[in-house]
């Protein structure tokens, strides 16, 4: 079994959810079937942004033509911060046998990007403790957690205007061709929290002698993605509902047709500046056979708080007036209490969810996209804790009696 029988970080919020500006508190525990030689336990407190992809690309020609992979990278770091929280670190002690509880507050930074996991970057959060042994293998630990962007659809101007778009397409040539296919598409408003429904409407007019396949809708995840060197555009389906044939000569109508958002990452990433995102809500109107698809692209704003107009009426008495935010004061961004003393003296009690702008209170689900490996160049085939993870985002279930 070894000396080690556990080493953990534990966080004092179970789901591990956090606003930027609100104070993370837990505990690392360690605990030992016999004393350990070792230079202590640390724990470093990282947050990060992250790009990276590949591409291959050929010069030359015949027998002189080579092939490369080209690398493209980026990376973006919110804090970066280390603390001792048992041990000289520089000399060797022991730590008995029996199990050891270290706890530790740190002061999140303000203005953070919401956390975010994709194929081609992430914006990652995590705590990872570590046993400084001597001449030996260290034991590390991984705690991943969620910081939710703050993006209030109140304080944006276009969020409660309703959005439409028309489109006609031609399917042949001039010669043979005998009348378009044209559509027009609307929203209600623009701003939507994730678990909203979206209310669409269309109408379509086959005049054409052609079947149409199918008539849809598609909200996607428009994700550019900047490297030193250049820059990735990623689109990614995210939920879709779709209408069946238009004969020749027919025509279609969408009355009320409800999309339910799922739980995605905030609109932008405000405060990240190698990642951002925006989302389409896109009508496609899908010619049988050859034929390029008619299309309607409206965007949308995610937001993670909703509009006040649209909160259904049950839930108003549980979403205040307006009010301030306080904000941590100048200073706070690197304040960390180990072993129960603080290394800088707080002027302000942290922020709580309380304090934090008005809005119903959520509840959060995991990113529609699932977990993915958290596994990095920190890591090593000894590394325990979260190996993989899922951000989990605000979600408001309006169907629900209450939250």
């Amino acid at each position: 079994m070894g000396k080690l029988n556990m080493f953990e970080i534990s966080l004092s919020n179970p789901q591990g959810v956090y606003f930027a500006g609100q104070s993370l508190q837990g505990h690392v525990t360690v605990d030992l079937n016999e004393a350990m030689k070792m230079r202590g336990v640390r724990l470093k407190f990282h947050g990060r942004a992250y790009v990276h992809w590949t591409e291959t690309h050929s010069t030359g020609s015949g027998k002189n033509r080579h092939t490369e992979t080209r690398h493209y990278s980026a990376t973006e770091t919110y804090f970066n911060f280390d603390s001792q929280i048992f041990g000289p670190g520089n000399d060797t002690t022991n730590l008995q046998a029996g199990r050891h509880t270290f706890p530790f507050v740190f002061q999140l930074p303000t203005n953070l990007p919401p956390s975010f996991e994709s194929h081609y970057g992430n914006i990652r959060y995590f705590l990872m403790g570590t046993i400084d042994k001597p001449w030996k293998f260290d034991h590390t630990t991984k705690k991943v957690f969620t910081v939710i962007g703050l993006l209030d659809l109140n304080q944006e101007p276009t969020a409660t205007v309703p959005q439409q778009g028309q489109n006609q397409k031609y399917l042949c040539c001039l010669c043979c061709r005998t009348g378009p296919i044209s559509a027009s598409f609307r929203i209600d408003r623009k701003g939507y929290v994730p678990g909203d429904s979206i209310i669409m409407n269309a109408e379509i007019s086959n005049n054409s002698n052609r079947t149409m396949s199918a008539s849809r809708v598609r909200l996607i995840m428009v994700g550019r993605y900047h490297a030193t060197t250049k820059s990735k555009r990623v689109v990614t389906e995210v939920a879709r509902v779709q209408h069946g044939q238009i004969p020749p000569f027919g025509s279609d109508t969408w009355s009320n047709e409800r999309m339910v958002i799922p739980s995605l990452p905030p609109s932008y990433l405000t405060g990240c500046k190698i990642i951002d995102i925006v989302y389409m809500l896109q009508f496609e109107v899908d010619p049988a056979g050859p034929g390029f698809d008619l299309e309607i692209p409206l965007e949308i704003i995610l937001g993670t708080i909703p509009l006040r107009s649209a909160v259904p009426s049950q839930f108003l008495s549980q979403y205040p007036q307006p009010s301030s935010m306080p904000l941590p004061p100048a200073g706070f961004d690197s304040l960390l209490y180990t072993k129960g003393v603080a290394t800088n003296e707080p002027t302000a009690p942290p922020m709580s969810t309380s304090t934090l702008p008005y809005m119903p209170p959520p509840s959060y689900a995991e990113c529609v996209f699932g977990k993915v490996s958290t596994r990095d160049g920190d890591d090593n085939e000894h590394t325990m804790g979260d190996k993989d993870y899922a951000p989990v985002y605000t979600y408001y279930d309006w169907s629900k009696s209450s939250f």
